[in-house]
């Protein structure tokens, strides 16, 4: 059988002309992630037709989804979760998936969802990558509210994958078998990561990572992507999702990865090349692809769904964000509900899930995902509407650094 590479084609154009398109217009301040997918629902079967999700282009939005999670995995700094910064964002993250399991089960009530778990840990999310970006836009990420963010940011990364993993992975296995697997699974990553500390220990390894690193053998990054593969079939091998292998993988590098001497400083900036530029927007483009346009339209009621969920998305992670009040001023507060309320990858790849489990339907799939994409565009502008109006509020007084260490 002959296999066609012209949809590749145009998913690797599209994912091209995306960024650029923004670039062409600094003044718009728009995620790269939105008009990625939107121009892949404009390619794909829902407009043009110039582009189906076959298998080459599954293939590779299978190893971008990976990628993603596992330079979301990367970006978490494990060191800020101590002390207040850990209990405060700890606590929102708890409230957040009380809200979104009480608003679940109204929703269920009223005959719109099928799964109020599956809603709860939807909203309970928060895309990581664009609240970085937005606030290394602020210039806020050194500063005690960046951190905070951050924390709070991360754990919501963190939780609702291996909650995703636990309550909605592909296997017939029961909680408790899946909580054992998992429980196995964290001893392995703690052999792998004793494994390679104690590997890094042997000068005659270091020199030769040092020695390959900038040739044409990309030594770590070759490593890098072993890891991450490694990691992904392990995770399918015990039965849990493989998400959930890509981001463990990439917190595993996080934390062996501490190069003091700084001998390898470009080591992260080809991952990002790799991931950002190759194998993400393919992601994104196809998930564009595959969005059911017309689902999404085919009814009133459904397009209705979209600013109601939008909504559910803004209280859920939104007002557990009062909590930073013990550490942030009001507006500084505000920008925090809004930047925790903002997802769409994590939708993307849930919806995907559930649909394939039978627990939401395209019509839902189609509008949360909607929703998502609003909240990238209009929550990180709001964001940093406030935060320019609480530095110039800062710049009258110092800022009192919040404390780290456990109390």
């Amino acid at each position: 059988m002959e296999m066609s590479f012209t949809s590749l084609a145009v998913v690797a154009a599209t994912g091209f002309v995306a960024p650029l398109a923004i670039g062409l217009v600094p003044r718009l301040r728009l995620p790269s992630v939105v008009l990625e997918i939107v121009l892949g629902i404009l390619v794909g079967p829902s407009v043009l037709g110039w582009a189906h999700a076959d298998e080459p282009v599954q293939i590779m939005a299978l190893i971008g989804l990976s990628f993603l999670l596992f330079v979301a995995g990367l970006e978490v700094d494990y060191e800020r979760f101590r002390g207040r910064v850990l209990e405060v964002a700890g606590l929102g993250f708890v409230l957040s998936l009380a809200l979104g399991l009480v608003i679940g089960l109204g929703l269920h009530a009223a005959g719109l969802v099928r799964s109020p778990l599956l809603i709860a840990i939807m909203f309970s999310a928060t895309g990581l990558g664009i609240v970085i970006a937005v606030l290394k836009d602020a210039g806020e990420v050194e500063t005690s509210f960046g951190q905070l963010v951050i924390a709070g940011s991360s754990i919501a990364e963190v939780g609702t994958i291996v909650l995703l993993t636990l309550f909605f992975s592909g296997e017939s296995s029961s909680l408790g078998a899946k909580l054992v697997l998992l429980g196995l699974f964290g001893v392995l990553c703690l052999a792998f990561v004793a494994a390679v500390t104690r590997l890094e220990r042997s000068m005659r390894v270091m020199e030769a990572l040092v020695r390959l690193q900038d040739t044409t053998a990309q030594i770590r990054v070759r490593g890098a992507f072993v890891l991450l593969a490694v990691f992904v079939v392990l995770a399918s091998k015990f039965g849990l999702e493989a998400i959930l292998g890509a981001f463990l993988a990439g917190a595993i590098l996080k934390f062996v990865d501490r190069d003091q001497a700084m001998t390898h400083p470009q080591f992260r900036l080809k991952l990002d090349a790799a991931g950002f530029g190759v194998f993400i927007p393919f992601f994104f483009v196809t998930s564009g692809i595959r969005y059911d346009a017309g689902a999404l339209f085919g009814h009133p009621s459904t397009l209705a769904r979209v600013p109601l969920f939008l909504a559910i998305l803004l209280a859920v992670r939104g007002l557990p964000a009062l909590l930073f009040r013990r550490l942030a001023t009001g507006r500084e507060a505000a920008a925090g509900a809004l930047l925790q309320a903002t997802s769409v990858g994590f939708f993307v790849v849930a919806s995907q899930i559930g649909q394939d489990m039978g627990l939401i339907s395209a019509a839902n799939a189609a509008a949360v995902i909607a929703a998502g994409l609003l909240s990238v565009i209009l929550f990180p502008f709001g964001a940093l509407t406030l935060l320019r109006s609480a530095g110039a509020e800062r710049a009258g007084r110092p800022e009192a650094p919040v404390a780290l260490s456990s109390r």
